[in-house]
């Protein structure tokens, strides 16, 4: 089975619990990952944005990876988040976590440093080459100040053997097209933007790795299927329905919005590690009234 047909449909972004004490909160982390699976995502990524990596040490990257791999159970593909800005020291990372029971490497475009894309280019060829796993590429501009070109990824994907993918989360639906057209046999197009998947999937994604799955993982996940199946009426009305917490997720910021969710929903302490701080308590409201209402 190619890794095309392994993670198509809906990947699900898992935010990392915390609790009070701001340790990891493994129960928690646990009940979620049994819960997305139970609702149906087609796989689980680990230690990316959405799980506040930014402030989890080393150890704690390897201690939640090992116990989720522990969780899962080999029910669902696993890929790991593994990127940043200095390339030697992803490479090192990427020499040293254990990835034995991973499927693939999910990689963000570097923070703050600015490449051009040449630098960019050069970057994922590196981490392609030193890699046990297969390699996709995250575009997420918004969070890294720097756009990974069309020109530049698709040069990746025919060049690099060991790039099989991209989660494109640009906001640019004419680069996500020129993705589509132009990429090569087998090469895996993923949308990183919740509401934009559904006429992404028309252009011809293979799913998304969401963030609303944590919190919305029985309805995304069959949205996904409908739209991937062509049933874009049925699928749409779970759109509609979902619309508005959609916006409510990324109203203040990814993880506040989604762990104000799943703090209502019961699943996890709204904690986060600073510099992030929870919802206001006027989106906190807000986002009460809406599930109640779901």
């Amino acid at each position: 089975m190619s890794l095309r047909s392994t993670l198509s449909g809906t990947g699900v972004a898992l935010i990392t619990p915390f609790r009070s004490d701001l340790s990891v909160d493994y129960p928690a982390l646990e009940r979620v990952i049994n819960h997305v699976i139970a609702s149906g995502v087609d796989y689980v990524v680990i230690l990316g944005t959405t799980g506040e990596t930014p402030t989890i040490s080393k150890k704690e990257k390897i201690e939640i990876l090992e116990f989720t791999y522990k969780v899962v159970n080999d029910r669902v593909p696993v890929v790991v988040g593994i990127g940043g800005n200095d390339t030697s020291s992803i490479i090192k990372d990427l020499q040293t976590f254990p990835l034995s029971n991973a499927t693939a490497i999910l990689s963000a475009s570097p923070y703050y440093s600015k490449p051009s894309q040449e630098g960019l280019f050069q970057h994922y060829k590196a981490l392609a080459e030193a890699s046990p796993l297969p390699l996709l590429l995250y575009n997420v501009p918004g969070r890294t100040g720097r756009n990974i070109n069309a020109s530049t990824a698709l040069r990746l994907a025919h060049e690099v053997p060991n790039i099989v993918g991209i989660k494109e989360a640009s906001d640019d639906m004419n680069q996500f097209m020129q993705l589509i057209k132009n990429r090569p046999e087998g090469f895996l197009v993923v949308s990183g933007d919740d509401a934009l998947i559904l006429p992404q999937i028309a252009c011809g994604a293979d799913g998304v790795i969401s963030v609303a799955a944590n919190t919305f993982p029985k309805d995304f996940s069959a949205m996904i299927r409908l739209a991937l199946a062509g049933d874009f009426l049925s699928a749409r009305s779970i759109h509609y329905k979902l619309l508005d917490g959609y916006d409510m997720l990324f109203e203040e910021n990814n993880p506040a919005g989604v762990k104000a969710f799943m703090y209502e929903q019961g699943m996890i302490e709204n904690i986060l590690r600073l510099p992030l701080t929870p919802a206001s308590t006027n989106l906190q409201e807000r986002i009460k009234i809406f599930l109640k209402a779901l």
